[in-house]
């Protein structure tokens, strides 16, 4: 089971009720997880629900309200396997003993189920975090509930990326982040409450007028208590290995990440792209909406060419919210995909040029392109800031098979990104077509390209640990 979900955690060193800052820091981490969303306080049964934050509220505020704690974690899933039954969501109780919420995907989980076995009997299928959790408390029965050992012994067993946060029966949080930094995860502080914050994002503080610390660093252990806040290294990371789609399309644009504007490397993106496709002429440029909107204003800025609207999302209905590309289901794309209405007035006669953060299975590309050129658009280009995806992603994001991917289908794994060009733009129905590369990719984030995670696009899994 992979996932790809968000983290929020709350301790009030005042004694406040910080359940209801969860539930708000969860609901600003809904772009990372649309399927179930749940949180968790020591010594109770973990509240889940299906869908949405905002779903059913009548029904969930109420069970919310009547577990006040001054400390608290949270988690908001998307899954990329095993369905969305809400007991696969999180976080999740482990022997009754604490709770566990993760994000990421660890890899090669037979040496870890084998060790399990050995004193615990595991569901069938079980997932990752289920493993982790109940390894996790192996470590702790054979080290005497020490955490830090404990962790830095689970961590030295574990293959893949991973953030976890975990919520014991004594009320203290722990949170850690893989040596690799692959999944994003920052500190918080909230001055009305008196609380310390962990999120996968930085945006879910702005929401409460809380301020954003600093990021939890690859291989870092932060325990938060009555006394305040513990932190420990428990290994030096060798190189980094940040997820380059995070600040491409997963991550909020508000939110910073390792010291990184997602606003501003995507916008640089879309200058780099417009550096790259100089010879393209339009009469406009327009978003695929939302998360392309900072590329497509960059492109427009060092191009020239004016930028308009001409695509909107349906903002009244539910399906028209979300996000199509961590829909697990084809027709749920398709359904959201049918909700970007054109601007007829702002693409009819016109040379179109299309910004997309991505372009992952081609379900979106296609639609979109068919709807501008029934909107009487003269022609459509479309250009991406992300280079070509060709192998299956094992770090945590929904493209799991080489089948999936419409690069991959077109022009094989390692064809000349000319040749992918041509042949993905011909399968979408573009008139042109343009992938960014790795070094436009790596100057627009702002990282050098050894410091980021590109196996999606290299085939390469050694970051990973994975041959």
């Amino acid at each position: 089971m992979k996932e790809k979900c968000g983290l929020f955690a709350a301790y009030s060193q005042k004694g406040s009720d910080v359940v209801p800052n969860v539930v708000m820091g969860l609901r600003a981490l809904q772009h990372r997880g649309q399927e179930a969303w749940g949180l968790a306080i020591p010594n109770a049964k973990p509240f889940k629900r299906r869908g949405l934050v905002t779903d059913n509220l009548e029904e969930s505020l109420p069970a919310v309200d009547s577990m006040p704690s001054r400390v608290a974690i949270g988690h908001v899933r998307y899954s990329t396997a095993g369905g969305t039954s809400l007991r696969l969501a999180q976080p999740l109780q482990i022997d009754r003993k604490f709770s566990i919420a993760h994000n990421g995907t660890i890899c090669e989980l037979d040496s870890l189920t084998k060790k399990i076995s050995e004193d615990f009997t595991l569901p069938t299928n079980c997932g990752d975090t289920m493993a982790a959790g109940y390894r996790l408390l192996q470590l702790l029965q054979a080290n005497n509930w020490d955490w830090y050992h404990s962790i830095e012994a689970l961590a030295k067993e574990l293959i893949g990326a991973y953030c976890f946060l975990v919520i014991d029966n004594e009320g203290k949080i722990y949170a850690f982040r893989d040596p690799k930094g692959f999944r994003p995860l920052c500190i918080g502080w909230h001055q009305r409450s008196k609380s310390y914050l962990i999120a996968s994002e930085s945006c879910a503080f702005g929401v409460m007028g809380a301020e954003l610390v600093r990021d939890v660093s690859p291989g870092e252990i932060v325990c938060l208590s009555r006394s305040g806040m513990e932190t420990k290294i428990f290994q030096r990371r060798e190189r980094s290995a940040h997820c380059a789609f995070e600040y491409t399309y997963f991550a909020h644009p508000s939110s910073v990440i390792d010291g990184i504007s997602v606003y501003e490397s995507r916008k640089r993106l879309g200058m780099k792209l417009a550096d790259l496709y100089k010879d393209v002429k339009g009469d406009v440029v327009i978003p695929v909406p939302d998360s392309a909107r900072p590329a497509a204003m960059g492109f427009s800025e060092r191009s020239g060419i004016p930028l308009a609207e001409g695509l909107m999302k349906d903002r009244y209905g539910r399906r028209g919210g979300l996000r199509s590309f961590i829909q697990p289901k084809i027709k749920d794309r398709v359904e959201i995909n049918h909700w970007v209405l054109p601007v007829r007035v702002a693409v009819e006669g016109k040379n179109v040029i299309v910004i997309d953060d991505s372009i992952v299975r081609g379900t979106s590309s296609k639609t979109i392109i068919k709807t501008l050129r029934d909107a009487g658009a003269k022609s459509v280009n479309m250009f991406v800031t992300f280079p070509p995806v060709t192998s299956p992603c094992k770090a945590g994001i929904d493209f799991p098979t080489h089948k999936e991917l419409i690069a991959y289908r077109a022009s094989g794994k390692h064809a000349d990104i000319k040749r992918v060009n041509e042949l993905v733009g011909k399968e979408i129905g573009a008139d042109s077509f343009g992938y960014n590369d790795v070094k436009s990719l790596s100057a627009g984030i702002g990282l050098d390209e050894k410091r980021l995670c590109l196996s999606c696009h290299t085939g390469d899994y050694s970051v990973l640990k994975i041959g």
